[in-house]
């Protein structure tokens, strides 16, 4: 096998080559004669022309192929007490029947379909239904409240929405339906139909005429086959946070998708056909949808779906439980998941001591991404585990790795704190300002020259003006990831943080600038603030900085804020700090000063910018953002 300058230096010079000897482990329906379509830059399509369906390459071409049998899907729910194994025969049979009953409510290749779920088997199953007909699942994480619901549902005008009765955290059961109901509530364009998942933990009520039940339509399915669809066209579109409070609706197409992801697993993750892959996700988010559902299930390996925590159900050695018991290869999850980890058992009780009794033998690898894996942390779960630690770096956007060490391919030596070397079709280039290249060791933002390789965003859904003015526009030519960061002479990747208004929360994006448009709603604030923060667990937290009208009451507003926040956009925000203030430093031209804030609140002594309209409001700041 080739080693990874080999590989990476032939996807350069040569990316039509490259991704088309890549696209060789895809089962086409119309094969590709042309790879890529360069001819309306900035917007570069893959394999246009070709033809495939992905439900079948991720089923079908298993179960002819002979591992009907084999275990597709691994549901181990710590939350219920619940474990079930469904084969790839029997993954196939319930993803084409309820194909089949999406088909019945009117939906075809190319309508939409908003899946609000939590993680159980039935969300795994209405993804790839969609997929089997050519119809677009777009997955809205189960934390968000009506409001972040109602606005996907408007973007995305699905034909059905499928949902459960509820979601089941350690203490307490969520439900789902009546945020789904103030959800449809608020939208000009209502599904017609929605399909509930009725839970044992608690059973909602339906609309008649609108709600169907899982269970009962199930019962009468008849099984759709793939429908073949162009590689250009849309697999699903997945909502991640912008700078202006509007979500962003991420595409991403069937073929590239597929070919990324194939080559992903088997170079960069080493997993082979019935190998065991977990990625500890939520199907909410983009990990969920590449590492959860799709790649292991493209490559014919077994993926796990675990409902559940990795502390506190029951404790701090559920992870290791799990890895135990069905014998995984890989674990891929999130540094927060490691550090509440560590914070519970510093000293790995659960892995290793008298009262553990698990078996790690089959595990080789935990990865590690969504946001910096702190050296700590990376040391900590080393030595404990004694496998490779593999941090590496992506985002909702690209759907798949722009720098990891490729452990399938020609391992690299480790440096903590960074995600090791670009991946094959990243271009990736560290730009000043003015747009030239910074050389090693000097930070600046973290841009990917186009085109893209395959399996990353197309454009956003229904505004290219958008993804123009969001990605490309900064520097002609360039993709700006948002992130700032540095090479180092060896060519390692440092990524340093964002560095716009998202911040990242346990893994999870989130817009200040969103949070601060609810605060703003509350008739006491007069004008706000949101920041990000440093977390020992979750990475980073939000921070209000809240000035009130004059004369408004002060008491109990701190709390009326974050309950706000809570039922606006969810609890998923994670906000919990609230600091009342009496003005917000500016510029002269009133921009806000979030920088030297956020600067401010990391502990950093962050000079004074010349162009600030009153140096006093600062002041007067810094003893409150130091606490």
């Amino acid at each position: 096998m080739p080693g990874y300058r080999d590989l990476y230096d032939a996807s350069i010079d040569d990316p039509a080559a490259f991704w088309a000897d890549a696209a060789t482990a895809v089962t086409w329906t119309k094969a590709p004669d042309r790879i890529l379509d360069d001819s309306n830059p900035p917007f570069y399509r893959w394999y246009p022309g070709a033809e495939l369906n992905t439900c079948a390459n991720a089923l079908d071409r298993h179960v002819d192929g002979g591992r009907a049998e084999q275990a597709a899907l691994i549901y181990d729910s710590a939350v219920t007490d619940t474990k079930r194994t469904y084969s790839y025969a029997e993954l196939l049979d319930q993803t084409a029947r309820f194909a089949g009953v999406l088909r019945g409510l009117g939906v075809g290749k190319g309508d939409r379909v908003v899946i609000y779920m939590p993680m159980i088997p039935q969300a795994v199953i209405a993804m790839l239904a969609c997929a089997r007909l050519g119809a677009v699942h777009s997955v809205v994480f189960g934390g968000f409240a009506p409001h972040e619901l109602a606005v996907r549902i408007d973007d995305v005008k699905p034909t059905v929405i499928v949902s459960a009765s509820c979601g089941i955290e350690p203490n307490r059961a969520v439900e789902y339906k009546p945020m789904l109901d103030a959800a449809i509530g608020m939208v000009r364009h209502p599904p017609r139909y929605c399909v509930v998942v009725q839970r044992d933990r608690h059973r909602c009520g339906l609309v008649d005429g609108r709600d169907l039940d899982w269970d009962v339509v199930m019962t009468t399915a008849t099984p759709a086959d793939p429908v073949p669809v162009a590689a250009t066209d849309p697999l699903y579109v997945l909502y991640t946070s912008g700078t202006t409070g509007k979500p962003k609706g991420i595409v991403r197409d069937n073929g590239g998708h597929a070919v990324a992801l194939l080559w992903s697993m088997k170079h960069i993750y080493d997993i082979a056909p019935g190998d065991v892959f977990w990625a500890a996700s939520d199907v909410g988010w983009v990990v969920g949808h590449s590492y959860i559902v799709y790649a292991p299930l493209l490559l014919g390996a077994t993926t796990v779906l675990y409902e559940g925590k990795p502390v506190g159900t029951p404790d701090p050695g559920a992870f290791w439980r799990v890895a135990s018991e069905h014998g995984v290869k890989a674990l891929f999850t999130a540094p927060t998941a490691i550090r509440a980890i560590r914070k519970e058992d510093p000293d790995a009780e659960y892995l290793h001591g008298p009262a553990a009794d698990y078996d790690l033998s089959r595990m080789k690898y935990l990865f590690l991404a969504g946001e910096r894996l702190d050296p700590d942390t990376y040391h900590w779960a080393s030595e404990q585990l004694g496998i490779p630690v593999v941090d590496h770096w992506w985002q909702t956007e690209t759907g798949w790795a722009i720098a990891a060490n490729p452990m399938g391919t020609q391992p690299l030596p480790i440096k903590a704190g960074s995600p090791t070397v670009p991946m094959p079709g990243y271009d990736v280039r560290i730009l000043h300002d003015d747009g030239y290249w910074c050389p090693p060791g000097q930070e600046g933002a973290i841009c990917i020259r186009l085109p893209l390789p395959p399996g990353t965003l197309p454009t956003l859904w229904n505004a290219d003006d958008r993804y123009e003015t969001s990605y490309l526009s900064e520097h002609p030519g360039y993709y700006l990831t948002g992130d700032g960061g540095r090479f180092d002479e060896d060519g390692y990747l440092f990524v340093m943080g964002r560095i716009d208004d998202v911040i990242n929360v346990a893994g999870h994006r989130l817009s200040t600038g969103a949070i601060e448009e609810v605060l703003a709603t509350h008739p006491a604030v007069a004008e706000c603030a949101v920041i990000g923060v440093p977390d020992e667990i979750k990475g980073q937290a939000p921070r209000g900085l809240v000035v009130v009208k004059s004369g408004a009451p002060t008491d109990g507003l701190a709390d009326e804020l974050v309950k706000l926040v809570r039922d606006e956009i969810g609890a998923v925000a994670s906000f919990k700090l609230v600091d009342i203030v009496p003005a917000l430093p500016k510029t002269r031209s009133g921009k806000i000063l979030r920088k030297t804030m956020r600067g401010l609140a990391a502990g950093r002594d962050e000079p004074v910018p010349s162009t600030i309209e009153d140096p006093g409001v600062l002041d007067a700041l810094s003893t409150i953002l130091r606490s």
